[in-house]
């Protein structure tokens, strides 16, 4: 039985592969894991029956027989420990690739998710630019330091793995802001991941939805 997941069924993100039911859709393609999509609306995310999956009545969840998860990180991570392909075999490099994905998430997602906000709900706000500009040098800050430590390497720490595509999967977020281009290697870093093979089906399954749900 292929494993569940849950998708919204009209995207905020107009089909741009930056909802986060996106990274669970690249993993399983990475491993080569069929999957099935419940799709669910806004409405339907907080009733009780997607609420019973997923707490905070959010996407992306997963269901594979009794087992129930959400939170794309935990996700990810137990597809990657489940499977080949996405965590190393040597102990030290699957511990150093789990801290990546921890750092995507915990580090440098929270200024972009921040970002988000602020462009969003504070824009006709009297301390709006002054806000923006001091989130912009926040994220310039982490930006600046991931792009010293990939340098001119493929990915963060040899081969790609699970840390690569939760990082790539947040830095996607903060392209539309213009900010990735300041670092080149970076920039170069994102369009590495989303050129793989797995990326571009996940890409374009979760496209499909969108243009779906514009069909009517």
């Amino acid at each position: 039985m292929n494993p569940t997941i849950t998708g919204f069924k009209q995207s905020p993100d107009r089909g741009q592969g930056l909802a986060r039911d996106m990274r669970v859709r690249w993993a399983l393609e990475e491993v080569g894991q069929p999957y099935d999509v419940r799709l669910v609306t806004f409405p339907e995310m907080k009733q009780p029956a997607h609420r019973s999956r997923h707490p905070f009545g959010q996407i992306p969840t997963y269901e594979e027989g009794e087992l129930v998860l959400f939170e794309s990180g935990g996700i990810v991570l137990h597809i990657a420990e489940t499977h080949a392909g996405l965590l190393p075999e040597d102990a030290n490099a699957r511990a150093r690739a789990i801290t990546w994905m921890f750092a995507a998430l915990s580090t440098v997602e929270q200024s972009i998710v921040e970002l988000q906000f602020v462009m969003f709900t504070e824009r006709d706000k009297s301390w709006y630019e002054e806000r923006l500009a001091m989130v912009h040098d926040r994220i310039r800050a982490q930006l600046g330091q991931l792009s010293e430590r990939l340098g001119d390497a493929d990915w963060l720490d040899g081969a790609f793995s699970a840390g690569d595509l939760m990082m790539a999967s947040v830095l996607l977020r903060v392209r539309g802001a213009g900010l990735l281009d300041e670092y080149p290697n970076l920039a170069a870093y994102v369009a590495r991941a989303e050129a793989r093979p797995a990326y571009q089906r996940a890409f374009a399954d979760q496209l499909a939805v969108f243009e779906a749900s514009l069909a009517g």
